[in-house]
């Protein structure tokens, strides 16, 4: 995997209270854009705090302001990444034009919801245009003079949008800047530009990744949950060969996915497909799947005795291998999966409910008797737990082939 590297810089109020984070382009550990290609960084911080390292991850609850070069604009006003307008606030370029093409781009993404900042904003009436569709206006108090500063500060400050001043280097900036009115501070005298660091996925890790997320859906319909597993030809092929296995003993053949889900429900179908999904990762053990599909029937059979949340356990169970299997962070891979809190927090911390049971069932897997324990379970209903799943596993081990 490639260490990959994303800087983000803190944007505060006047009570110097965090309000959103600036997304910066690095390619290297040293805190320099070296930026040759605008589009080029642009895409690689767009894709690093999405699909690599998770904008949860990178800032939180709160917004992220992202540069758009004249390119990103008119892309994504023809394809708005819709489900994120309420994260990210779009930065437009001081270079940038205020011609036809890029006006019309930029009302259609404030439109659509977007907030729309305008970056390094020195004033004149051509850009009027854009100050009239726009959000929030940065300004580089580098750029101007005292006097052009407060006259920009005059002309801006309508009530309508809001000012940040940008690259506040001393206490006497800030003051300044406070008194003129300004509503948001962002610059060194706050805090540098601070290097997260991530791993990128391989190609084929990537696609399981989203093919795993997109399992994980639970607002998706029983139709979207079929269509995610035909569209996957081996998966597809696998879990009917299981569904029709003797394990289940139906009279007659289930010949669609569709109808496998209605004989065995979502969650069967959905924890098949997971299984199936995982075994394509090519560079692993295959004991490892093994470990996971144990880990999985053993923590569901432990939710049956305490009537604990089964599928919930099984999830855990099945994804607390996942770490291993991807050469990743836990909490990083986390990030990219909808999965809901309690298995979070138990496959990141090991706590509640689910990471009790968890660590009951890790404990076992390794001769830990002493901590092989959950609530008033006896050593024998957890040794029985997980003989049933050492038999499920291996009866389901020509799933993973």
């Amino acid at each position: 995997m490639d260490d990959i590297y994303i800087a983000r810089q803190p944007i505060y109020d006047a009570n110097l209270k965090v309000i959103a984070y600036e997304l910066l382009f690095r390619s290297g550990k040293t805190n320099e854009a070296n930026v040759i290609d605008g589009d080029s960084a642009t895409t690689n911080v767009i894709i690093n705090a999405l699909t690599e390292i998770g904008m949860d991850q990178l800032v939180g609850p709160h917004k992220a302001f992202i540069n758009l070069t004249r390119n990103h604009i008119i892309q994504m006003a023809e394809q708005p990444l819709h489900e994120l307008k309420e994260r990210l606030v779009l930065e437009i370029l001081e270079d940038i034009k205020a011609e036809e093409v890029i006006v019309n781009a930029v009302k259609k993404l404030a439109k659509d919801g977007f907030t729309i900042a305008l970056d390094d904003f020195i004033y004149s009436e051509s850009l009027q245009p854009l100050v009239d569709i726009s959000n929030i206006i940065k300004i580089d108090l580098m750029a101007l003079t005292d006097k052009e500063l407060e006259a920009h500060v005059i002309k801006l400050a309508d009530g309508k949008r809001k000012l940040l001043a940008e690259k506040v280097e001393t206490q006497e900036e800030f003051d300044r800047c406070k008194e003129l009115g300004f509503d948001y501070y962002q610059g060194y005298f706050f805090s540098k530009p601070q290097i997260i660091k991530g791993q990128s996925l391989p190609a084929n890790k990537l696609a399981i990744m989203k093919l795993l997320a997109k399992l994980q859906d639970d607002e998706s319909s029983t139709a979207e949950l079929a269509q995610t597993i035909t569209q996957d030809i081996t998966m597809s092929v696998r879990v009917l060969r299981y569904i029709n296995s003797a394990q289940f003993g139906f009279g007659k053949e289930v010949n669609s996915i569709q109808q496998a889900i209605m004989m065995l429900g979502r969650t069967t179908i959905r924890n098949l497909a997971n299984l199936v999904t995982m075994s394509q990762i090519e560079d692993k053990p295959h004991e490892l799947l093994i470990i996971s599909m144990i880990r999985a029937k053993m923590a569901e059979n432990i939710a049956q005795i305490v009537k604990a949340d089964k599928e919930a356990c099984f999830t855990t169970g099945l994804f607390s291998i996942i770490d291993t299997l991807m050469n990743n962070d836990m909490e990083l891979l986390i990030e990219g999966l909808p999965l809901v809190e309690n298995i979070r927090t138990a496959l990141i911390r090991r706590e509640g409910e689910l990471g009790e049971i968890l660590n009951c069932v890790l404990a076992y897997e390794s001769g830990d008797w002493k901590n092989s324990h959950y609530k008033k379970l006896s050593i024998d209903e957890i040794r029985d737990c997980y003989l049933d799943a050492l038999k499920w596993a291996s009866a389901s081990e020509f799933l993973m082939k």
